[in-house]
């Protein structure tokens, strides 16, 4: 017998409803699959992202620490100098204050008599030449021209020598405010003496330099060797 229309209506409804089974489940299939793809590219971009931003703020970590340690370095250098500069100023008011005592000194003439005449004869035995050409302060013109030839006679003696002259530049003389002493020039000019009582008080005080940092600072520290 065939099958009447009412059977192969139902034979195609059940046909229908298998093939929409299938596709429903090929379908979840698709989506879980799809999910699960989707939560694992979300989970690599999250921990792909996770690390960029710990890389990223241990970078910022790493130059906010340079910076604070380049800072750190800047305020400590600038402590140094602003004490280093300090103690300098210090120790030249202080070599300015023995300048002054020192022109103080030579105001008193007999004293200032002696130390002129020395000045000069050692300043004729550094340059050991013929012709010396002298300047000094204009007013110690008069006591220079008194005390050259004492100073001349003991270059002599010292030396065995008599061809020397030394004359006094009338024309150029020594600051005003200088504390005193003279500059020597030999040779045209080429060769000089300054024996000024600042350029004394300015070789001993270099030589006594560290001594008196030590006195007012201590010693420091920092020196690897000490005498």
């Amino acid at each position: 017998m065939g099958l009447s229309e009412n059977d192969v209506a139902k034979q195609i409804q059940h046909m229908i409803a298998f093939i929409q089974q299938e596709a429903a489940e090929k379908v979840e299939e698709i989506e879980a699959k799809a999910e699960e793809e989707f939560n694992i590219e979300k989970s690599r971009l999250v921990s792909q992202q996770r690390v960029k931003i710990i890389e990223y703020y241990d970078k910022k970590e790493k130059q906010i620490e340079l910076q604070r340690k380049i800072q750190h370095s800047n305020l400590a250098n600038a402590s140094r100098l602003s004490i280093l500069k300090a103690r300098d100023d210090y120790v030249q008011a202080l070599k300015e204050e023995a300048r002054k005592q020192l022109t103080i000194l030579t105001q008193d003439r007999s004293k200032y008599q002696t130390i002129l005449s020395n000045l000069i004869a050692q300043g004729l035995f550094l340059l050991m030449e013929k012709e010396i050409n002298l300047r000094c302060r204009r007013n110690d013109y008069e006591l220079v021209q008194q005390l050259i030839p004492d100073a001349i006679q003991r270059y002599k003696q010292e030396l065995k020598q008599n061809d020397i002259k030394v004359t006094i530049d009338d024309k150029n003389f020594l600051a005003e405010d200088s504390a005193g002493g003279v500059e020597l020039y030999a040779m045209g000019g080429k060769i000089k003496v300054s024996n000024t009582i600042e350029a004394r008080l300015a070789m001993i005080f270099n030589q006594i330099l560290p001594e008196i940092r030590e006195k007012l600072f201590g010693v420091n520290q920092n020196r690897k060797y000490h005498d």
